[in-house]
């Protein structure tokens, strides 16, 4: 009786925007502004569609879920897109191997004739330029985002990094010729009014497409085993900070952590990065957890490509 009672206009709206929410993958957002109604009332005929029985999420194993926990991590951090990658071991070359894999197939997606991709360095990235395809794609660039030169001999994979989006995408990678942290901003500085490091630091802000990772601050972090910083920095940074992208520091709201650092930093500036079309975090592991917490808080990302098991704790923050 209660059923015949229901207005069957707002069924048919509820199921329409169950359509769009669930198999079109669309943000609540998105569907309000299609169909002219606000958010709130969106997530009110969701609620309603699953009182009535009209839609049923039900899982039934571990990959199907994933197909949940990526809706909600969307809606969660306002995200366009996020990936996915099946994992338990939490073993980080394991993982960064299956998100290098997603990403290069995401990229091979997403890439346009002429477009310009901006790229980072370090592990998690060398396993993003191992799995890239041969684009067919035409006048597509690639820039670094930051600064490239180690202070050290402990390899950062910039080279070989540059080399595999060369071949991949016809095309020769500008690099940064720079460290990406100075002794001192005044430095910095001067440097960044050459004209030929200024055009590619600027070609690093122009690109429409951003792909980087995130960092730890673990005594065994690349970025503090490369050199730039001393002990009493990285003591600091781990005080205050919960990692980095592109090797800018942050809180765990999503803050830049460290102002002197940051302005010794040679890089892309943070800002920059919500300015993307598409601005891609690849990152994974339970260590990495909180920085990609802290970088998707900021508004640094709208694509996440993650392992299932962080990305199951990040609902959890």
């Amino acid at each position: 009786m209660a059923n015949r009672m229901i207005n069957p206009e707002k069924v048919v709206l509820a199921l329409k925007v169950c359509h769009l929410y669930y198999e079109d993958g669309r943000s609540q957002n998105e569907i309000a502004k299609q169909l002219n109604i606000s958010r709130p009332t969106i997530s009110r005929l969701l609620q309603f569609a699953r009182d009535q029985g009209l839609v049923r999420i039900e899982i039934a194993d571990p990959l199907a879920d994933i197909d949940v926990v990526t809706l909600q991590l969307r809606e969660k951090y306002h995200l366009k897109k996020v990936l996915i990658g099946y994992d338990i071991s939490n073993d980080t070359a394991v993982i960064n191997d299956k998100l290098g894999a997603l990403a290069a197939d995401y990229l091979d997606t997403i890439v346009k004739n002429n477009d310009s991709i901006g790229i980072s360095w370090g592990m998690t990235l060398d396993a993003v330029a191992n799995h890239l395809h041969k684009s067919d794609r035409t006048g597509v660039s690639v820039v670094q985002l930051k600064g490239s030169v180690p202070a050290s001999d402990m390899n950062n994979f910039a080279n070989d990094i540059n080399e595999k989006f060369s071949a991949a995408f016809h095309t020769n990678t500008v690099n940064i010729p720079l460290p990406v942290i100075f002794d001192a901003a005044v430095t910095k500085q001067i440097v960044l009014k050459d004209h030929f490091i200024n055009t590619i630091m600027t070609a690093g802000v122009n690109t429409n497409i951003a792909i980087f990772t995130s960092g730890t601050v673990r005594d065994d972090a690349m970025l503090f085993n490369l050199g730039y910083l001393d002990q009493t920095e990285i003591a600091r940074l781990q005080a205050n900070s919960v990692g980095d992208i592109v090797s800018r520091f942050l809180t765990a709201d999503g803050n830049v952590a460290d102002t002197d650092i940051n302005n010794r930093t040679v890089g892309i500036p943070l800002a920059e990065l919500r300015n993307k079309d598409y601005s891609i975090l690849v990152s994974g592991s339970a260590k990495k957890v909180p920085s990609i917490h802290a970088a998707l808080t900021g508004g640094f990302a709208n694509v996440l490509i993650t392992d299932s098991t962080s990305a199951k704790a990040l609902l959890s923050y």
